[in-house]
């Protein structure tokens, strides 16, 4: 892992959750899935026997329905917090670089709207800290 948010607490066990996230960036613009609780970036819990990438493209048909195209590997963080249903959760998540493609079909889920976000104060904007931590990452590495 490249960085840990949160602390484990020693004797509680965990819900692990691996999941992979693309960062796709446009004309100083971040494809973002906007829910009820805010923004995240595109992509969600690892199935079994998917890969990472796989994870990635179905997530963003489910969630926008578009198809994208994974360039590369960026950063993976891991979070030990808690969660009003799961109780003490530990989200372990990779963030791949890509690009958005074409719209191949309507999204499967009406609570998640697709949006280009600007990238000024994206710790403000994100949901979730290290997702914004992530993008942070990436556009270091672009440079």
């Amino acid at each position: 892992m490249d960085i840990v948010f949160g602390e484990k607490i020693s004797g509680v066990k965990y819900h692990d959750r691996e999941g992979s996230y693309l960062i796709a960036i446009k004309d100083n613009l971040l494809a973002s899935v906007k829910t009820p609780k805010g923004y995240f970036l595109l992509g969600g819990g690892i199935e079994k026997n998917e890969s990472h990438i796989d994870c990635i493209k179905r997530e963003c048909i489910e969630e926008i329905g578009y198809d994208v195209n994974i360039k590369n590997y960026i950063c993976s963080a891991e979070i030990y917090s808690t969660h009003e249903r799961i109780g003490y959760f530990h989200p372990i998540q990779y963030y791949y670089y890509g690009e958005i493609l074409n719209k191949i079909r309507k999204p499967i889920e009406p609570d998640h709207k697709f949006e280009w976000i600007t990238l000024d104060n994206i710790e403000d904007k994100m949901y979730v800290e290290s997702q914004a931590w992530a993008v942070r990452q990436c556009l270091m590495q672009a440079r």
